[in-house]
């Protein structure tokens, strides 16, 4: 089909929930996509962090098709080896206790939501069911996760929602303590805020948090489902942080591109969801695991030190191009936020660089990019150019 025909097709019958720019995909190769047309487009979103080993990746290509042939789903009430093994890696990498894998990352936050008030719940009966959430945060689009997020333009249309949540000032111990209460049973944060523009928390801030919630015996929530997973330079970006969260969830790259996420739990944690309290029908699907198998061969140490490395770079290319329409840059490893400076539009300088071959993304007042962690220098060199010609 030609881009035309895709994008026709996709207006008949797909409802119209997302504001698309008008690029048809057809095929990757590393960190580049084309169109149908065999237009290529430098790619710095990675299908929002979710694509991190690019694409045409050869050991994550035969890693699907070999489980296909061998089994494709079978019910959680048995059995599967990639789960199982993904779940060791996993735990033995972070230093939690167990996993419990799910879809996509607002289910993930909706377990860990729940796990909290239940742990609460068992220990300390009714009333203790309180989350403490940080203003400027996205934690998904569930009812129950759009509450929890922190940005008032979520809390519409929906109604009635989850109740149960209160809201902090981001690096304000003085604001979470006014949000605190007797009720509260967990905090819940983003070390790094993304839909809200990329924005990291400050380490002395998330420390002081955690030994808060150690004292008051509420469960320390991390939300990882964008920062997790090699993006920021480290499996985790909490580990960069010096704590170990109760619970914290993943999603977006853990498969590579196939829809897979969950909770990591702690050893205090570990039997607060027994059997029956809580479920999933294509959590831990032995072909997402066993393309997850693939990823986390693949993020060695000295990888995310690549990782690193690359943001780095690509931050210091930004910056170094002095384009009128940016600032400064801020993030973790490949997770980019820019400064757009007043007087331009991030929606319109989106477009842009869409129309001249660079893919991006915007996040909060800001631009966001989100390359795949396998992206060359020559790429980024790509990427580089585009938005010298398109801004300049």
């Amino acid at each position: 089909m030609t881009s035309n025909e895709i994008k026709a097709l996709t207006g008949r019958y797909i409802m119209n929930t997302y504001g698309r720019f008008h690029v048809a995909i057809d095929h990757g190769q590393g960190a580049t996509l084309y169109d149908p047309e065999g237009n290529a487009y430098i790619d710095f979103t990675s299908g929002i962090g979710v694509t991190d080993l690019g694409y045409g990746y050869q050991p994550w290509v035969d890693a699907i098709t070999a489980q296909a042939k061998k089994l494709g789903h079978v019910s959680n009430l048995f059995y599967t080896e990639p789960a199982a093994r993904l779940a060791e890696i996993l735990c033995r990498r972070t230093g939690e206790s167990c996993v419990f894998f799910a879809n996509g990352g607002g289910e993930a936050n909706e377990g860990m939501i729940k796990l909290a008030r239940k742990y609460s719940f068992d220990k300390y009966g009714k009333g203790r069911a309180a989350i403490v959430t940080l203003n400027n945060s996205f934690h998904g689009r569930t009812i129950t996760t759009l509450m929890a997020t922190g940005q008032e333009v979520f809390h519409n249309y929906f109604f009635p929602f989850t109740e149960g949540f209160r809201y902090a000032d981001a690096n304000s111990l003085e604001s979470l303590e006014a949000a605190a209460g007797d009720d509260v049973c967990a905090v819940m944060m983003e070390v790094v805020q993304g839909e809200g523009g990329v924005l990291p928390l400050d380490k002395d801030y998330v420390q002081a948090v955690a030994k808060l919630c150690a004292e008051r015996d509420w469960l320390l929530l991390v939300d990882e489902v964008q920062t997790g997973v090699g993006r920021t330079g480290s499996l985790f970006a909490f580990q960069q942080y010096g704590i170990l969260p109760d619970v914290v969830s993943f999603a977006k790259g853990i498969a590579g591109g196939l829809p897979m996420s969950g909770i990591l739990a702690n050893e205090k944690c570990r039997n607060v969801l027994g059997p029956g309290t809580h479920a999933t029908t294509f959590g831990a699907n032995p072909v997402c695991a066993a393309a997850g198998l693939v990823v986390q061969e693949t993020l060695t140490d000295e990888f995310l030190a690549e990782v690193q490395a690359k943001g780095a770079y690509l931050r210091q290319g930004i910056e170094d191009l002095d384009l009128p329409c940016f600032g400064k840059t801020r993030g973790m490893g490949l997770m980019i936020g820019i400064e757009v400076k007043e007087g331009y539009n991030k929606g319109e300088i989106a477009s842009k660089l869409i129309e001249n071959g660079l893919l991006v993304l915007t996040a909060g007042p800001g631009m966001r990019l989100l390359p795949p962690l396998v992206i060359t220098k020559e790429e980024m060199d790509k990427g580089l150019a585009i938005m010298k010609k398109a801004l300049g």
